[in-house]
């Protein structure tokens, strides 16, 4: 967890503010979001809201009073008490690539597996940048569809001490990882209290929700866990071109998705979610990493904290086939106004290529250089006697240099970032030792942090109970 004391770049006025007030209130209320599942129609028609079949139009200010019962900051319990992480306020939480089924191996494109899900775990675990190794991290497209959430939470569970996310492919499949969560922490109880798991609800944007996330919220909001209700918006496809349109139909539908969750269970620690970028107006692809998106980026940071919610953005993101030039400056024009904006939670963060189909090695090494190199950008700077270093002046003198100066010799271990994957080597010494280039040496680093990677000791008893669990719910669905 990173806490980010930098300023905001805030970059809407007053005037602009009360503009998208305007136009999330008149969707709401004169267009109305779908709702797919029944009860939650049902809930919302007790609730006073006006209802016709799945459509329901709402009083802004309703709205408005339900979210403010959600808490503006919670803490996420982690296995390990040292990994845990607080969600809102100045602190960044980072999680990896979020729902590719495909995997990029070197120069291999080919389908993800359980075995690349295990290993982006170890990875996961290996950097202490990384908060968790986030959910679906890669579509493990080798097992069983029924049962598959099962393994990916043992595997998130038992290799990582990380916390980890949800699943939401079905009520079921949350209520499995529910009790998973209670084996590990010590019952509901405790999960209640300080909650274990956090969920993407994503909208099926424009203005509908569907069946099987409104589900899936419901039974993580009668647990009291963290649900993160995200629209899922590429202009141009999903909601109109302009951006302003778009922040305001960003507001309609996640707002609607926080008040069903306050409704469910008052109080449900909620994160304002955005997923908002562009598609390519001449072919309909996907653009990533676009000046559209940090600018949305920026704006929905200033949205969520005038609610006085955390919230969700940004991340690695790219539209890149491969692991080049353009997959780290598009992933640098997301994750620069991630940290601008002061995200609370990112997904995402480390391994995203090819717009989200692809989990690649490489880019997730790439991606932990530029994670830890922004936070060392957004450590503030001390100014004191000591970082001033007049004595070094007086050592130097005119003319001198700074090496061998004892304000140098005591501080030149951690006076500057060290990174780990870049590369500075004179040519003569980059050419001796093979001119590899960034993917060949994230390439190395993944194989040697994957050999030297120890799994963290886990409770012998829970791990029984979480094993004896997986095997009677398997048994059962298949």
């Amino acid at each position: 967890m990173f806490i980010n004391k930098m300023p905001r770049y805030e970059i809407l006025s007053e005037e602009s503010m009360a503009t998208l007030t305007k136009g999330w209130r008149r969707i709401v209320s004169e267009i109305g979001i779908e709702f797919a599942s029944p009860w939650a129609v049902e809930m919302l028609k007790e609730a006073g809201q006006e209802v016709s079949g799945e459509n329901v139009k709402f009083d802004p200010d309703w709205i408005l009073a339900q979210v403010a019962k959600a808490p503006s900051e919670f803490d996420l319990r982690a296995r390990n008490p040292k990994r845990s992480v607080h969600i809102g306020g100045n602190a960044m939480a980072f999680g990896g690539v979020y729902g590719p089924p495909f995997v990029r191996e070197g120069d291999v494109r080919r389908e993800g597996t359980f075995a690349d899900f295990e290993n982006f775990c170890r990875l996961a675990q290996s950097f202490d940048a990384l908060d968790s190794v986030g959910g679906v991290v890669t579509e493990p497209n080798d097992l069983n569809l029924d049962t598959r959430h099962l393994d990916m939470a043992f595997a998130a569970a038992t290799l990582t001490d990380k916390f980890f996310m949800g699943n939401v492919v079905t009520a079921e499949n949350a209520r499995d990882v529910i009790a998973m969560a209670e084996i590990i922490h010590g019952g509901r109880k405790a999960i209640e209290e300080t909650p274990a798991l956090i969920s993407l609800i994503n909208c099926n944007s424009p203005l509908r929700w569907d069946d099987r996330m409104l589900d899936s919220l419901r039974e993580y909001a009668l647990a009291g866990q963290p649900v993160v209700p995200t629209p899922f918006l590429l202009m141009g496809a999903m909601s109109p071109v302009t951006i302003p349109a778009t922040l305001a139909q960003q507001m309609a539908e996640a707002l609607s998705g926080i008040a069903l969750a306050q409704l469910i269970r008052p109080g449900t620690p909620v994160v304002f979610g955005s997923f908002l970028s562009n598609v390519d107006m001449q072919s309909g692809s996907p653009q990533f990493g676009t000046p559209e998106s940090g600018i949305g980026l920026l704006c929905t940071g200033q949205i969520a904290r005038s609610l006085n919610l955390p919230f969700r953005g940004g991340g690695g993101l790219n539209s890149s086939q491969t692991v080049d030039a353009q997959s780290a400056y598009q992933t640098m024009m997301t994750m620069m106004p991630t940290f601008l904006s002061g995200t609370n939670w990112v997904m995402h963060t480390a391994g995203w290529l090819e717009g989200g189909l692809v989990s690649s090695y490489d880019k997730f090494i790439v991606d932990i250089e530029i994670l830890q190199s922004l936070m060392a950008e957004f450590t503030p700077l001390e100014f004191n006697e000591d970082s001033l270093a007049f004595d070094a002046h007086l050592e130097v003198g005119h003319g001198g240099h700074f090496l061998g100066a004892a304000h140098t010799m005591e501080r030149f271990r951690d006076c500057f970032y060290r990174p780990f994957l870049t590369n500075s080597d004179n040519y003569e010494r980059w050419t001796r030792l093979g001119q590899r280039d960034t993917r060949a040496r994230a390439e190395e680093i993944w194989k040697d942090r994957l050999a030297k990677y120890e799994k963290p000791e886990m409770d012998a008893s829970i791990l029984e109970g979480l094993t004896d669990f997986v095997n009677k719910r398997k048994s059962e669905l298949l």
